[in-house]
């Protein structure tokens, strides 16, 4: 729980933007020519798709990950360094500074500094908190632990469009200080629990730590018959600590599949058009006229569900895999997202002139739970769990942060441009997600294995028997996995 206050953080700071960008007081002191806009001050004839294109209102919600990016980059090196929880609670001191920075804000470039500060944050909370959750959790409880981080992910975007609408409502113009000074709160509960957190029993022994190792690993595994799986964590961070140049190491052809995937997923994630609705959904049911109180009720709705579908994607992941939530979800998400189109295209036109009847508002509505509800039990926690657990130990700090690099990279594009993309694509912008998802579906079909009930030594094993991949992983890797994998099953049984 400790750990996946990450992910808390990271979701409130996605859902927090899309609502303060629709706070009058906070358009009105750092962007007036958008509040003008929107309050029909303007004397430029914008239409309804148009209004909130501004890009320097969207580098205030964008900045956040391309700080990510950065910064997830030097969190690699720190986690493999001193240690899994070393990197959370620089997380979380960098959400500290991030969040006393904005709050006390009275120019737009401070604001814009203080959210880099959170995004650094994003980024080492990012990087080590799957890491940290997949090493400690035990095979078949994988899925469900490690989605904790996604859980906390929801559960922080619901707290943000909650804590928006009543900011919103505080006299005097400073709700949005509010706002963003409360990612305080969460981020001391980080840096505190992280010092009384014992880092991951691989982590351990990587830093020469055996001893510590072993008691960490009789903890969590609640035996002290631990002998086989200490032996083969021995044997893998022997292999990791021969890696001198991990960022060179990757690029070898036996860690082409991990590589491939680690980068696809989380650009896939991205692709998805989640983020559109999430840190924009306020903005686009505003755009669309539900009106402002409205827009914060309709996003806070959206985010109640989401948390809905993680709890149902905890129950089901390792009871289904991994493969059947990716490819159902991603079938959904394009339903809605056509269906959405639809409406709005229906409704709007090219020109964006026209409204949304009560029913079609409704529908609309209907449609966009319907595919945060897909995505919340599909893409969203496992585009963190596969690329997680599916990389060797000596490539899987680097392969992580590849993974956050490359989601925030895609999120950092994604969220400068929807903007300008809804004022230029109108409508069409969301048959152009739903073409992308079909694409997506594809490639989960043909390229990503099943790793459900797997042990993580055991990955190499999996990825040798696909059909594509297998001709990366070299034989040496599979034998070791195969003694290693029977050991533990006569202790096991013993």
């Amino acid at each position: 729980m400790v750990a996946a206050t990450g992910g808390l953080l990271f979701g409130y700071d996605i859902g927090i933007s899309g609502g303060i960008t629709t706070m009058d007081d906070f358009l009105k002191k750092f962007f007036p020519a958008t509040h003008e806009k929107t309050k029909g001050g303007s004397p430029i004839l914008e239409d309804e798709y148009c209004k909130y294109n501004n890009h320097l209102l969207t580098l205030f919600t964008s900045s956040l990950y391309l700080a990510a990016l950065i910064s997830s980059i030097f969190a690699s090196t720190i986690t493999r360094k001193y240690g899994r929880k070393a990197s959370m609670f620089v997380g979380g001191s960098l959400f500290l500074t991030g969040a006393l920075l904005g709050s006390i804000a009275n120019k737009v470039s401070w604001v814009i500094v203080g959210r880099l500060f959170l995004g650094f944050g994003v980024g080492f909370c990012n990087q080590s908190v799957p890491v940290y959750l997949c090493e400690m959790a035990p095979a078949k409880h994988r899925g469900a632990l490690n989605i904790y981080f996604q859980m906390a992910v929801t559960i922080g975007i619901l707290a943000a469009n909650f804590i928006n609408f009543v900011a919103a409502r505080i006299p005097g113009g400073f709700g949005w200080r509010v706002s963003i000074g409360l990612v305080a709160f969460p981020a001391m509960v980080m840096m505190v629990g992280a010092l009384a957190l014992s880092d991951t029993p691989i982590s351990l022994i990587e830093r020469g730590h055996h001893d510590a190792a072993k008691r960490t690993l009789q903890k969590i595994r609640g035996t002290i018959n631990v002998e086989h799986e200490f032996q083969d964590l021995i044997y893998a961070s022997y292999f990791s600590n021969k890696v001198e140049y991990p960022w060179k190491n990757i690029l070898l052809p036996r860690y082409r599949p991990q590589l491939v995937i680690c980068i696809l997923i989380p650009i896939f994630q991205q692709l998805t058009g989640i983020n559109n609705i999430i840190f924009y959904s306020p903005v686009l049911f505003k755009t669309m006229g539900f009106g402002s109180d409205a827009s914060l009720i309709s996003a806070t709705i959206t985010g109640g569900v989401f948390v809905v579908a993680t709890v149902l994607s905890i129950i089901s992941v390792d009871r289904f895999g991994r493969r059947v939530l990716f490819l159902v979800g991603g079938l959904l998400m394009m339903i809605c997202q056509i269906g959405v189109g639809a409406i709005i295209g229906l409704s709007f036109g090219v020109t964006g002139e026209g409204s949304l009847s009560k029913a079609e508002a409704n529908i609309m509505l209907a449609l966009i739970c319907g595919y945060v509800m897909a995505f919340g039990w599909s893409w969203a926690p496992l585009g963190w769990l596969v690329p997680s657990e599916i990389s060797p130990v000596e490539a899987r700090p680097t392969a992580q942060a590849i993974t956050v690099a490359f989601n925030m990279l895609f999120t950092f594009i994604i969220a400068q441009s929807f903007l300008s993309s809804l004022c230029f694509m109108k409508f069409a912008i969301f048959f152009f997600f739903a073409f992308l998802l079909a694409i997506m579906i594809v490639f989960m079909y043909l390229f990503v294995p099943e790793t459900r009930n797997v042990p993580l030594e055991g990955m190499s094993m999996v990825l040798k028997l696909h059909w594509f991949w297998g001709k990366y992983i070299p034989d040496e890797v599979i034998l070791w996995d195969y003694e290693s994998r029977l050991l533990r099953q006569v202790e096991q049984s013993n």
